[in-house]
């Protein structure tokens, strides 16, 4: 299986070499291969957002490598990495983050200008895209006339919208009730799975963590490095 994401001997510290080091990932391996769904599943502390933010090219490693579809990212200039995060990297938080003043079809429109699609190729993008979660009939709905399900199936549509090799997710069910959590993460999957996407999602429910391919499991570590 070709790797999509691969985590090479990550570290990473806050304020090292100073009495309040603290160390959050160390000597740290992981691998997200093609078409695959990872689960993340860590205790508060254990470093999970960190782990997250440096697979998205948000944050850099003290020491290591990311590789993302083969390709050695951790040196890169600051212009590569954002071009590889708008271009090859979908994201979704807990909280879906949608531009208020927009509909749910411009809020999948936008990121899709931003990355020199025409206007007309991502309208038609992102209508498929809601159709597929379900929402056809909401596109032209703002955030606060949505409920919030709804508005993190937008969210959904949105971190594909221009066509990513990897999905990362933090807790993207988290802010949902246990009934609307287990609704949305159900459409998650299937447009993971239509899409042929891989995803690396972190989660604090066993039961979701359950539905995917594997689980990876992190381990608090010391509060001092």
């Amino acid at each position: 299986m070709n790797d999509v994401l691969r985590l090479e001997a990550i570290a990473k510290s806050y304020n090292p070499g100073t009495p309040a080091a603290v160390s959050v990932l160390s000597d740290l391996d992981l691998a997200v291969g093609r078409s695959e769904v990872v689960a993340l599943v860590a205790p508060s502390g254990a470093g999970k957002s960190t782990l997250l933010h440096i697979a998205g090219l948000l944050d850099t490693p003290d020491a290591g490598r990311v590789v993302l579809e083969g390709r050695d990212m951790t040196g890169l200039p600051d212009r590569a990495r954002t071009a590889a995060r708008r271009e090859r990297l979908g994201f979704v938080y807990q909280f879906h983050h949608l531009l208020p003043e927009f509909t749910a079809l411009e809020n999948v429109v936008l990121p899709q200008l931003a990355n020199a699609v025409p206007e007309g190729r991502a309208r038609d993008r992102a209508r498929d895209l809601l159709d597929r979660v379900g929402l056809s009939a909401r596109a032209r709905h703002r955030p606060a006339e949505m409920s919030g399900g709804e508005q993190q199936r937008v969210a959904f549509c949105r971190a594909l919208a221009n066509g990513p090799a990897l999905l990362l997710a933090d807790e993207p069910t988290g802010n949902l009730d246990p009934a609307t959590s287990d609704h949305v993460f159900a459409v998650l999957m299937d447009l993971v799975r239509d899409t042929g996407l891989s995803a690396l999602i972190a989660t604090h429910n066993l039961d979701l963590a359950a539905r995917m391919d594997r689980i990876v499991r992190l381990d608090a570590r010391p509060a001092r490095a």
